[in-house]
């Protein structure tokens, strides 16, 4: 059994978790937002092109867009934002997470488009705070590379990503890339799915 401390030092840097989500439904919650539902993504040092935000889960209290997708290091509560009520069946993959979630969001990223090699401080077993990523809508031309080393992940996958380490997408491909990103506080089942899924 895993303990709630164990920093999972030895987890690689990507697992790929057993769950499978349906795709499609997915991307029948994306198609149902609106344009201006969207917002650019406030870090433009970090990409080239258009990379946009849809805020499902926010810092509470917190109104202005810009701040609702902003995964706050320091908040401790967080919201579901009226977004969410729209995605069933988002909330429907939430659901089969039994930790506490922090921010969720949707993130897409135009054809033509690049995010810049970066790390994200903070997202790793160690600092208790877990980043996971399910596609919704991607194409083999795009590219994800963590550590230099291809993430080839396919639409209602999910993958723990440690992207406090380098990584960087390129988007070759002809349609928006859509990933659901959902940020978590570790905890033993996490952990326990986590070291099962790398093990397997």
């Amino acid at each position: 059994m895993i303990g709630a401390a164990d920093p999972a030092t030895d987890l690689p840097d990507r697992v790929r978790l057993p769950f499978r989500f349906d795709a499609a439904a997915l991307a029948a919650d994306v198609a149902g937002f609106a344009e201006a539902d969207w917002v650019r993504h406030p870090v433009r040092q970090n990409y080239d092109g258009q990379w946009s935000v849809l805020p499902l889960r926010a810092p509470a209290g917190e109104t202005h867009p810009i701040r609702m997708i902003y995964p706050d290091p320091c908040a401790t509560a967080f919201v579901d934002t009226p977004l969410l009520d729209r995605a069933p069946a988002v909330r429907a993959a939430l659901a089969h997470f039994h930790c506490r979630l922090r921010t969720v969001r949707l993130l897409r990223l135009a054809p033509g488009s690049t995010i810049l090699r970066h790390v994200d401080s903070g997202l790793d077993p160690e600092n208790g705070m877990l980043r996971i990523h399910i596609p919704v809508w991607t194409e083999p031309d795009v590219r994800f590379l963590l550590n230099d080393v291809p993430v080839a992940m396919t639409p209602g996958s999910a993958w723990y990503l440690r992207l406090s380490d380098p990584h960087e997408v390129m988007h070759r491909g002809k349609v928006d890339r859509v990933h659901l990103v959902v940020d978590c506080w570790s905890n033993d089942w996490l952990l326990a799915a986590l070291h099962g899924a790398a093990a397997a």
